[in-house]
């Protein structure tokens, strides 16, 4: 896949099957999309493009990093497209002309029902349907995904996360919720309390569930490994304010200071708390561990 930054970077002479949004979670049903133009780019013969529309949001459910690994070996483009003040003031008729005819040369323009584009947002799949000749592509509707009788949208994905609904959310996502990051080197403070963790920074920009110990999975060197997390601004590694997860891996025994790891949400265990002192904090996080180990079936 390559990824591109600016519509103007895009230089394809040929033919796109291209699908647009934000794609700020690739939940369930912008994986149909994405699904969808990858079909038709192997049935047709043309370049499957994922264009999003970068809107510099805080409280994502996913980076731009995160984006580029689910998406890779997907699409043939990811092409990100900065959400200017230029950029929003474009026509809707001018979006079609000038970026799915000009930039794209789409042969197939694949969107969600609720796809609005232009200004004012006043283009939507019954524009495009009415161009769709006068362009020459051919447009296909996805109609959207539910749960639990609600179209999944990143807004309740978001609702879930907030009450701490991991398993919700991810049954929306396909994917387990989570954070990316580069392992920290820590106080060892869990080490000399007989639970050695690795400490990852949380994005900023990236959406904080609520704080506390979590069931989790955690991915180092291609390997999935069970273990219980904390998110928090006061676990073992820093006082500076900012939000960490710290987790603590069963099976897992070797130095991961400095990779590149993966940990995924399962289940919100409880609420982060304030202990009195060292033997009141092992006591609970012995619980917590009791507690993993019989969820994940581990003697």
């Amino acid at each position: 896949m390559q990824y591109i930054k600016g519509l103007n970077k895009y230089t394809d002479s040929g033919r796109s099957a291209v699908t647009f949004g934000k794609f700020d979670g690739l939940h369930c049903g912008h994986q149909e999309l994405v699904r969808t133009v990858r079909e038709l780019s192997e049935k047709e013969d043309v370049s499957s493009v994922v264009c999003a529309f970068d809107m510099h949001q805080k409280n994502v459910l996913m980076t731009k990093e995160e984006r580029l690994l689910h998406l890779e070996n997907e699409v043939d483009y990811l092409v990100d497209c900065a959400f200017t003040k230029e950029f929003m003031e474009i026509s809707a008729e001018d979006f079609i002309r000038n970026i799915v005819r000009d930039v794209f040369h789409a042969k197939y323009v694949v969107v969600g029902t609720d796809f609005r584009f232009g200004y004012g947002k006043r283009g939507d799949i019954h524009m495009l349907a009415e161009y769709e000749k006068q362009y020459g592509y051919e447009l296909i509707v996805i109609e959207k995904k539910r749960y639990h009788g609600r179209i999944i949208s990143s807004t309740y994905i978001k609702e879930m996360l907030g009450s701490g609904a991991v398993a919700d959310a991810e049954k929306m996502l396909g994917y387990g919720y989570g954070i990316s990051g580069i392992v920290e080197q820590g106080r060892k403070l869990g080490r000399t309390l007989g639970f050695p963790t690795i400490n990852i920074l949380w994005q900023e920009e990236k959406l904080v569930p609520p704080k506390g110990v979590y069931l989790c999975r955690t991915y180092i060197d291609g390997r999935g490994y069970d273990g219980i997390a904390n998110i928090g601004v006061k676990p073992t590694v820093s006082d500076d304010g900012r939000v960490r997860i710290e987790s603590f891996l069963f099976g897992y025994s070797a130095d991961a200071y400095g990779k590149d790891v993966m940990i995924e949400l399962i289940e919100y265990v409880r609420p982060e708390q304030k202990f009195s002192g060292k033997k009141e904090l092992k006591e609970k996080v012995d619980r917590d561990i009791a507690y993993g180990r019989k969820y994940f079936g581990i003697e």
